[in-house]
């Protein structure tokens, strides 16, 4: 059975640096109330996810190399502590094709999803802390 996504519109409202991207590992941790996802229940910023870090989090189900407290990615998509944001594909392909940095599929759409909304991105990796800097990420 195929679930629709809620999908949300990002707050213009919030300036990009009160807006967060969360990468796959900061969701999993907010999941399962990780002491590494502390920083993102002590900030002020609006949280959204990333639709390839919703496909990660099944790819990674699916493999048998996590298991979700809500079963699966559709069901973490509809969580409160954060909005689903769809941004234009086109656009965010193009920016994704300048990441030549990584060969992993999901850090490189995500990166650039950050990148075309000029957010910053919540994560513990450290190859996305290093390509990315300081100023476009939220270390956890």
């Amino acid at each position: 059975m195929v679930v629709e996504l809620e999908r949300s519109r990002p707050d213009v409202s919030c300036p990009p640096a009160t807006v967060i991207l969360l990468d796959t590992n900061a969701v999993i941790w907010l999941d399962l109330a990780h002491p590494r996802s502390r920083p993102l229940t002590r900030i002020k910023a609006a949280l959204y996810v990333s639709p390839a870090t919703l496909l990660e989090l099944q790819f990674l189900t699916e493999a048998n190399r996590i298991r979700l407290m809500r079963g699966d990615a559709q069901a973490l998509a509809s969580d409160d502590r954060w909005l689903l944001d769809d941004p234009p594909a086109a656009a965010w392909f193009a920016e994704a094709i300048d990441l030549n940095w990584t060969r992993d599929p999901f850090d490189r759409l995500i990166a650039a999803h950050a990148q075309l909304r000029g957010w910053r991105v919540a994560t513990g990796d450290t190859r996305l802390l290093q390509a990315l800097g300081a100023r476009k990420t939220l270390e956890l």
